[in-house]
C-alpha cells in the first residue's frame, strides 16, 4: 500500500494534541482522520541503539503497509512500547486488533 508520511513537526503536534488513542499489547496508535493517508513512527533513544531503532522502525512500517489497506484515511502515528524484542508478526497483530477494537478499519475484518 502506498502512503504518505508525516514529517512536519507541525504535522507531528497536531496529531498527538488532538489525536485518538489506540492501544496494542506492542504499540500505541493515535489516530486524527484527514483526506489522506499519512503515517510515520516515533522510536526515540529509549529504546536502544540506532541500530535497533532503525530495525523497530523497518518492522512498523512493514507491518503498516501489509494492512494498511483496511485503515481508514487519516494521519496515524505508531509509537512502540519498550521491549526487549520486537516481530513483524506481532506489530501486525496488534495493528489489526487495535484497527478492529477502536473502528480505524474502513471496511471490516473477517
Amino acid at each position: 500500500m502506498k502512503y504518505l508520511r508525516l514529517k512536519n513537526k507541525k504535522d507531528f503536534e497536531k496529531v498527538l494534541r488532538t489525536g485518538k488513542r489506540s492501544y496494542g499489547r506492542s504499540l500505541m496508535i493515535v489516530f486524527l482522520p484527514s483526506r489522506e493517508v499519512k503515517m510515520a513512527v516515533c522510536v526515540g533513544k529509549k529504546y536502544g541503539k540506532s541500530v535497533k531503532r532503525n530495525r523497530i522502525k523497518r518492522l512498523l512500517r512493514e507491518a503498516f503497509r501489509n494492512c494498511g489497506e483496511q485503515f481508514r484515511p487519516g494521519s496515524y502515528l505508531l509509537i512502540p512500547k519498550v521491549a526487549e524484542e520486537y516481530s513483524l508478526k506481532q506489530f501486525r497483530r496488534d495493528l489489526v486488533a487495535a484497527g478492529k477494537k477502536d473502528a480505524l478499519f474502513e471496511t471490516p475484518i473477517a
